[in-house]
């Protein structure tokens, strides 16, 4: 059975002007979908002709045999025609059907895009797309492939950033790509198409949420609770009520788990690169997690994990979230 394709592979048959007449976008890596169907917007239609050759329709809404109607069309004063189906798991069986069909006999001209946000690939709708080799899969990245995307990113919007700089923006910002992506943004903004370093990075993610947020961690894991405090506030006033505790929740959840893995290696003899390899993190933040654990017994990480699954049963349960936050802080802390 042919392997599934990676973004990728989808984007290098862009660059040649080559897509296939469809494929199937699925995963929960939904900043890396939407940002690879941005490019094949902007690559695959000429600007000129795309209103007249670029379709969107949504599972559920409209009829298989419309979209496939519309797929048979031949492209208009252009060479080929992009039709994106977003929700296709909202489409009924029968319906699905009726797609099978015509992807066994595509017009060469038109390039679907079915996008899905549930898959079975027992049913045989999805199970032609694996057969094929037309099944990509946007996976979230692991965590040594976040800062060769950061490079990747930056260099499409013309900035020159060198790799350190690269692992100190992976290792404030985390592994969400929307907000990795959108402090490039900030920098191109700022600096130009300048060579940036960590000191440029760290002059402008200073000020900004994702620091913020990174800095509470650092101060939780020092267990200072009187800086601790104000910095959640703060954090807690540009975030909406529900997502931002949840946010610091999952991120101190890490936290704790990242100090509890960096003491059983480091009690065991292990130094910073066995840490570093072990966590998959950078040899400097290694460092860091290694002496922030220092000021933690295993007992008390035990007890942090449980502080915080009953602080997320509160806040799931309707508790009023800064309080449960702001004694969760202190728990942590004492």
């Amino acid at each position: 059975m042919p392997a599934e394709l990676h973004p990728e592979d989808v984007l290098k048959s862009l660059e040649k002007g080559q897509l296939a007449p469809f494929y199937l976008f699925y995963g929960p890596g939904e900043f890396r979908l939407e940002k690879t169907l941005g490019m094949i917007r902007e690559g695959f239609i000429p600007e000129a002709a795309r209103d007249l050759n670029l379709e969107l329709f949504y599972g559920g809404e409209v009829r298989s045999s419309e979209i496939i109607n519309h797929a048979l069309s031949l492209p208009f004063l252009a060479r080929n025609r992009l039709i994106i189906v977003r929700r296709t798991e909202n489409f009924t069986v029968d319906e699905l059907a009726n797609f099978v069909s015509y992807l066994d006999n595509p017009s060469e001209t038109t390039c679907i895009i079915f996008i899905s946000g549930k898959t079975d690939f027992k049913k045989k709708f999805y199970k032609s797309f694996r057969s094929s080799g037309r099944a990509v899969n946007f996976g979230k990245l692991r965590e040594n492939q976040v800062t060769p995307w950061i490079k990747r990113m930056a260099g499409e919007l013309g900035l020159k950033i060198d790799g350190q700089a690269c692992v100190y923006l992976q290792h404030v910002v985390g592994n969400n790509l929307g907000e990795l992506y959108a402090e490039l943004e900030k920098m191109q903004i700022r600096f130009g198409k300048n060579t940036l370093g960590i000191e440029e990075v760290k002059e402008l993610v200073i000020h900004s949420r994702v620091y913020t947020i990174f800095e509470l961690m650092n101060v939780v894991s020092e267990k200072k609770s009187d800086r601790a405090l104000p910095i959640l506030n703060r954090f807690l006033e540009e975030e909406d009520s529900r997502g931002g505790p949840l946010k610091v929740l999952g991120m101190l959840n890490r936290q704790v788990r990242l100090l509890w893995l960096a003491k059983g290696i480091a009690g065991k003899g292990g130094r910073a690169g066995d840490v570093a390899k072990a966590l998959g993190i950078p040899p400097f933040s290694a460092r860091d997690f290694v002496k922030l654990s220092e000021h933690w017994s295993p007992g008390e990480l035990e007890r942090g994990l449980q502080l915080l699954y009953q602080a997320d049963g509160l806040l799931k349960s309707g508790s009023r979230p800064g309080p449960v936050m702001e004694n969760l802080i202190i728990s942590l802390c004492a």
